[in-house]
């Protein structure tokens, strides 16, 4: 009677592997949290000591990984570079430097925090990148 059945099993053994590798993949998109596409951007003041104008960006490890987990690539960077708002209850100093958090929203409609650096020679530094409204599978450390 077992004979009779196995190929069933097999199938559906092989039905839910394939089920959770789809979902257990770090490039699937998992379903957004509404369809509203409203987003608003908090207001926040002007940071006036961050240069904006710089002639060469450097991502972090940490970056490079964040940026391929929340799908967000170089031009968008670039863009909230140039267009984001500053954070300034977000801007950290420590004995590396001050980091500044830019918002705002991408071409593509991500809502994002970018996490600059200034660095020396008119570079900056991408410390980090957050998707403010989709939580993303990532396994970055």
């Amino acid at each position: 009677m077992f004979k009779k059945y196995l190929p069933y099993f097999v199938l559906l053994a092989a039905g839910f592997l394939l089920w959770w590798v789809k979902t257990h993949q770090a490039s699937s998109y998992p379903k957004l949290k509404n369809n509203n596409t409203e987003i608003t951007v908090p207001a926040v003041k002007p940071a006036d000591d961050f240069n904006r104008n710089v002639q060469r960006i450097i991502y972090s490890k940490h970056a490079h990984c964040r940026m391929d987990c929340r799908h967000i690539d170089e031009s968008e960077v670039k863009e909230i570079l140039a267009t984001g708002t500053v954070n300034v209850n977000k801007i950290e100093e420590d004995p590396r430097g001050k980091t500044y958090p830019l918002e705002g929203i991408t071409h593509d409609k991500q809502h994002v925090r970018i996490v600059f650096a200034p660095k020396e020679n008119n570079t900056v530094e991408v410390v980090t990148c957050i998707d403010l409204d989709t939580e993303w599978p990532c396994n970055c450390k």
